[in-house]
């Protein structure tokens, strides 16, 4: 195997571990960007510039989608690391 040809392996698994992070942290992003929306525009429309009122709701939302999330995310990440593994040959690692 060529560097050449190694390199782009090298890539290619970057990038998709890349994807997972994306897939992974994103509902979990969206939802406190939603939650934190809502709870500004709350703010702004009732004159309650409380903190706790700003950042109870958003741990909650983002942890309820955490725990929401923890399966997809562990098959996703079992599967990469799977796939990981029985590369490693093809790197001369095994």
């Amino acid at each position: 195997m060529t560097n050449i040809e190694l390199d782009l392996q090298v890539l290619d698994l970057a990038r998709d571990m890349m994807m997972i992070v994306v897939i992974v942290a994103t509902p979990m992003l969206l939802v406190g960007l939603v939650v934190g929306l809502l709870v500004s525009l709350f703010q702004a429309l009732t004159s309650i510039q409380e903190q706790t009122l700003a950042l109870v709701p958003k741990m909650f939302a983002v942890i309820g989608v955490a725990l929401l999330m923890l399966a997809p995310a562990i098959a996703l990440l079992r599967d990469y690391t799977l796939g990981l593994f029985e590369r490693l040959g093809e790197f001369g690692l095994s």
